[in-house]
This record gives C-alpha cells, sequence and structure tokens, in this order.
C-alpha cells in the first residue's frame, strides 16, 4: 500500500469538496455544526420527547443527543460504502496510468469520511460539555465501534466497486438499499415502539447493532454488545478477502472495463 499516494488523495478529496466555493474548506466545519445546531437546539424542542431509564436526566435535549449519536455515524457509515462503490470510476483516468492497488485505493474514503466524522463529532461532544452531560468511562468504546462499522463499509462497498465496474446500475441500487436500511434501522425512532416480532427482525440488520453500541455506551455507561460487534468485524473481514479474491481474478478484466 502507497500510503503517501493515499494521504495525498484523501487531502485532495476534502480540498474538493468546496473547491469552487467561497469559503472553501471552512464548509467542513460549518455544515456539521450547523447540522448539530439544528438537531440539538431545533429538533428536540419541536419534538418535546424525553427517553426515560437512560441512566441520566437528559432534559430537553434527549431526543436530540439519541438522534445525533446514531444519525452521525450513518451519515459516516452509509457516505462510505457509497463512495467506494463508485471509487473505480472515480480513479478511472488515474487507474490506468499509476501501478495502484485497487484494494487499497478506497482507503482514501475512508480516512476522508473519517475526518470529517470526527470533526462532526467535536462539535457534538462540544455541545455536550456545555449542557454538563456526564460522560462515562464506557464512551472509549466509541474507537473500536466506529472501526468495525468503517471495515463493514469498506467491506460491503469494495463489494459493491467490483459489481460497479460490470453494472452501472449498481450506484442507483446502492442509494436506494441506503435509503431502505436508514428507516430500517431505529436511528430518529426509539425501537421500543415497534413490537416484539419486528425487534426480532431488527437484530439480523447489522447497524443496529452498530448505532446501539455507540448509545448504549454514550447514554447508559454500559459496555457494548461485544459478541455482535465481534461478529460483526469478522463478519466484514471475511466479506472484505473474499471481494478481493474475487477482484483480483477479475483484476485483468476491471482494469480493461475501465
Amino acid at each position: 500500500m502507497n500510503w503517501n499516494l493515499i494521504l495525498n488523495f484523501t487531502r485532495q478529496d476534502l480540498v474538493d469538496r468546496h473547491s469552487a466555493s467561497v469559503l472553501g474548506a471552512a464548509w467542513t466545519f460549518i455544515l456539521p455544526l450547523i447540522n448539530i445546531l439544528i438537531f440539538t437546539l431545533i429538533f428536540s424542542r419541536l419534538m418535546g420527547m424525553r427517553l426515560h431509564g437512560l441512566g441520566q436526566d437528559l432534559g430537553a435535549y434527549g431526543y436530540s443527543i439519541f438522534l445525533v449519536s446514531g444519525l452521525l455515524a450513518w451519515n459516516c457509515f452509509s457516505a462510505t460504502l457509497s463512495r467506494i462503490t463508485q471509487v473505480f470510476h472515480e480513479k478511472a483516468h488515474l487507474i490506468g496510468k499509476v501501478r495502484l492497488s485497487l484494494w487499497s485505493l478506497p482507503v482514501y474514503v475512508l480516512l476522508s469520511e473519517s475526518v470529517l466524522y470526527l470533526i462532526a463529532n467535536a462539535f457534538f461532544f462540544g455541545f455536550l460539555l456545555i449542557i454538563d452531560f456526564d460522560f462515562a468511562a464506557t464512551i472509549l468504546w466509541w474507537l473500536p465501534i466506529f472501526i468495525v462499522m468503517q471495515l463493514l463499509a469498506y467491506a460491503l462497498g469494495l463489494v459493491c466497486a467490483v459489481l460497479s465496474v460490470f453494472l452501472r446500475d449498481i450506484k442507483e441500487v446502492v442509494g436506494v438499499v441506503m435509503q431502505i436500511w436508514f428507516w430500517l434501522t431505529p436511528i430518529v425512532y426509539v425501537p421500543d415502539i415497534l413490537p416484539e416480532s419486528a425487534l426480532k427482525l431488527l437484530m439480523l440488520n447489522p447497524f443496529f447493532h452498530i448505532a446501539n453500541a455507540y448509545r448504549d455506551t454514550l447514554l447508559t455507561g454500559h459496555a457494548p454488545d461485544l459478541l455482535a460487534l465481534a461478529m460483526l468485524g469478522l463478519g466484514a473481514v471475511a466479506i472484505a478477502l473474499s471481494a478481493i479474491w474475487v477482484g483480483r481474478r477479475l483484476e485483468r478484466d476491471i482494469r480493461d472495463f475501465l
């Protein structure tokens, strides 16, 4: 893996996002801040929702904290997966000229989206400090949870990236699937409102366990479900290795199609 090239791609990706705008890179900070303010200051007031049994009195911002902790994670996961799906097409002009590993290429997307996630969470945590939120030591679990989440996004994105070379409709399919997946995950709603039969089905949703892990460690001070995280991590590794194995066998065709 050529780390200098990957880091250069990452830097350029962050710069190119708003390169044509007047404020430029400042939008990288402005957009997450606006989203956090909307969810924490406005949306919670409109919803007027209270969450109970979470280990501390969250007051008027209970629903916002519940929502943002899951939503920021979903946005990062969804963007990473969707962008990796198209990474071969986006870098097609380089793949044919530079001797570049197709399987390490998506790493720059992982790093770029991770930077944006860290920025958004910096604003979120800043808000939590302002309202005197009581952080538990279990917040340290967010790092391994994040690693599992991004590993899963990389694995699934890589599968879609290989498929998209031969089936151009994969981009649209992924977009539809991600929208449906979002609403099948309790991000904007509390799982308790669902019937028991639906809750059992939610156990098959990988991101349900990821969202729960973030919220359990932040809101209740409990450790995440380590068995679920371990299974997701191992499953992601298996999917990624399988995609790389298949991709290597098709690498000549992939480069030719691009």
